[in-house]
């Protein structure tokens, strides 16, 4: 087994039905740019009724169709959002705990000590969350979960990794591992994940191995590491 082996979005994801919601963070193969990628799946009624929407460089989860919401609470959330010289990304609303959190001086994981999973027994969904640090037209970024630590929920375990932008070396971390019932959390690190330049051509391939029942949507970001120029892909299944 290759420990440092730098997988395709394919080799991590192919064929496998439910991998539930994912963050990539890592650097382009260039070393141009910083990439951030988020998407969701569901398959529940209430969870496929979303599209992510843009809102003044911040990224958004809302209703596909407002009048068939059953319970917001744990789908309706700020996913991605900037203060300065970081960009933060999460699962749900932890996004603004984080961004809140550094507002008081907070660092990523001291903000985090105030959230834990998801109360959605069985499944106790982890809360993934990740925050990259730009700094000298470089960065670092870290990401971190939070999940049960047994299947009653009794507590919460914390997991914290801190990562030097490598060029072409991204990390993934989903809420997942399959399908199942009830589902069972992400183990382990986050795993190694290539990222490549073109980031339209890395939107289309992970879209493209998410399994087509359960996808719901997908946002990557670059950002230029000497100019702060944006590009950016927005994939949204039922828009």
């Amino acid at each position: 087994m290759d420990i440092y082996k730098i997988n395709t979005p394919s080799e991590l994801m192919k064929g496998n039905s439910y991998v539930g919601r994912g963050i990539i963070i890592g650097k382009s193969a260039g070393g141009t740019k910083a990439v951030a990628a988020y998407f969701i799946m569901g398959r529940s009624a209430n969870s496929r009724n979303r599209v992510f929407k843009l809102k003044n460089g911040a990224l958004f989860t809302e209703p596909f169709d407002p009048s068939k919401v059953q319970d917001p609470s744990l789908i309706i959330y700020a996913a991605m959002r900037q203060y300065q010289n970081k960009l933060i990304v999460t699962n749900g609303d932890q996004t603004d705990t984080i961004h809140e959190g550094l507002q008081k001086g907070l660092s990523f994981s001291e903000a985090l000590e105030a959230r834990c999973f998801e109360p959605d027994a069985p499944n106790l969904t982890p809360r993934i969350s990740g925050m990259i640090t730009f700094e000298n037209n470089d960065f670092t970024y870290q990401m971190s979960i939070l999940k049960s630590i047994d299947a009653e929920g009794t507590d919460c375990a914390r997991y914290t990794f801190s990562y030097p932008a490598k060029p072409g070396l991204g990390h993934f971390i989903h809420t997942y591992v399959c399908d199942g019932s009830p589902i069972p959390t992400f183990q382990g690190e986050p795993e190694r994940i290539a990222v490549p330049d073109d980031i339209d051509a890395f939107a289309e391939e992970i879209w493209r191995v998410l399994d087509g029942d359960n996808k719901i949507s997908l946002y990557v970001r670059g950002v230029d590491l000497a100019t702060g120029a944006v590009e950016e892909k927005l994939i949204n299944k039922y828009e």
